[in-house]
């Protein structure tokens, strides 16, 4: 197991071998015969869109295309740093203040594919509002907390949640392919060193938990992002946790299919398919992710047998209206992926900037509800402060009662009386016969 978990190795550029070469006939072909075509030109493993391909010639020359569509050349190849951010963006004086104050927590990343998706000259464009810091984070309001939904006090074992009875959150890694600047778990992804890049006997640890208590039946894999792990330790992982005769689900949360597609390989989504039933809940925020290449990813997860849901976080001028999130929802079920969750965002340090009255939320469902398919509309939570789980806040469709009746409010605003007897449901009450 130390060779699985030890660092990966970089994945193999060379060209077709002899044995992935076209055969050659074992006699020469007869003249009515046509000779084997050539091998095709190598080229990349996953296609790149024409946005992403005129940044690359614009920002990465360098860079090929096989490059390009290497996960790990993405990894490496991240925005980081004041300078790298200057190089592809004409950076606001507040983004360039803020980037120069930062000294440690929260990292910025950015991948390279996903720095294409952004407003380059834009500081207003939505997925740049979300990366790249901004002085209002470093503004602490009442109510916000390092960890506000109480993990830390729940944690069962190193990088174990253990909240709700018959499931267990499994932050298998600190690292994230990009940073989202309204992180709920701020505090510990993306810190080199830190307590959550767990070591071999960590997980060990937080494997022998589940495997001793049997009413765990889910398990959900987060993070930082499970799947910036290598194939060979999901596999691992997956396999270990398939051997566990009462775990009955095992989730999956992340955001690399929409920030860094070129992960989902041929490969991953094989050693994804050994382990059904998987699920996936993809981090999505705003219709500019929707790519070409975001489509490939969700079409090769679903097409390994992967249900998709989605869960958005929502966020102040980001994504806050009604029209922004039905395309977002609209889309994302011609990929396949139904809306799961829309959360209230999280009352994280620094976060101030990004949250919405929960009144927005509720307008917003609202505003689906009725108005589209009940496919494209999520389920709208709070996670509660201090471990309280999540709470569903719905709309009140209940305008009250008038004797036996409920007085109900549709989407259009009309009101319609329903028959809810109650206890005197059924009961003789000079009812006439049919």
């Amino acid at each position: 197991m130390e060779e699985i978990l030890a660092p990966d190795a970089e994945p193999s550029r060379s060209g077709l071998t002899v044995s992935t070469a076209l055969p050659l006939p074992d006699h020469p072909p007869a003249p009515q015969m046509r000779a084997p075509r050539p091998p095709a030109p190598r080229r990349a493993a996953f296609p790149r869109g024409p946005v992403a391909r005129a940044f690359q010639r614009r920002f990465f020359p360098a860079a090929s295309a096989e490059d390009w569509s290497d996960w790990r050349w993405q990894m490496r190849a991240r925005i980081r740093s004041l300078a790298e951010l200057e190089r592809v963006f004409a950076l606001s004086a507040d983004e360039r203040a803020a980037v120069a104050r930062h000294t440690g927590g929260l990292p910025v990343g950015i991948t390279p594919y996903y720095a294409s998706t952004m407003g380059l000259d834009d500081p207003s464009e939505p997925l740049r509002r979300t990366h790249i810091p901004v002085g209002a984070e470093y503004l602490r309001t009442p109510g916000e907390a390092d960890d506000p939904l109480g993990e830390d006090h729940d944690s069962a074992a190193p990088g174990l949640v253990h909240r709700y009875p018959d499931r267990v959150l499994f932050l298998t890694t600190g690292t994230c392919s990009t940073y989202c600047r309204y992180c709920t778990r701020s505090r510990m992804v993306g810190q080199a060193g830190g307590e959550y890049q767990l070591s071999t006997r960590q997980w060990e640890q937080a494997l022998a938990y589940i495997a001793a208590h049997p009413g765990i039946r889910d398990v959900l894999l987060s993070g930082g992002d499970p799947l910036t792990l290598s194939d060979e330790k999901l596999d691992y992982l997956l396999g270990r946790l398939r051997a566990i005769p009462h775990v009955e689900f095992i989730r999956i949360g992340t955001k690399v299919p929409t920030v860094l597609p070129m992960r989902i390989t041929r490969e991953l989504t094989r050693v994804l398919k050994k382990h059904h039933p998987l699920w996936m809940s993809i981090h999505v925020t705003h219709p500019h992710e929707l790519t070409p290449e975001a489509s490939e990813a969700y079409g090769r997860l679903a097409d390994a047998g992967i249900p998709l849901g989605s869960q958005t976080v929502l966020l102040k001028g980001i994504n806050d209206d009604v029209e922004v999130m039905k395309t977002l929802y609209h889309g994302l079920l011609k990929r396949r992926v139904k809306p799961y969750y829309l959360y209230q965002c999280d009352p994280i340090t620094g976060s101030a900037h990004f949250r919405t009255p929960v009144a927005r939320g509720l307008e917003i469902i609202e505003g689906l509800r009725g108005h589209t398919t009940g496919y494209a509309v999520p389920h709208y939570v709070i996670d509660a402060p201090g471990g309280g789980g999540k709470i569903p806040l719905l709309p009140d469709y209940v305008a009250g009662r008038d004797g036996d009746d409920l007085i109900v409010r549709n989407f259009e605003g009309g009101l319609y009386r329903y028959p809810d007897p109650g206890e005197s449901f059924g009961a003789d009450r000079g009812a006439g016969p049919c």
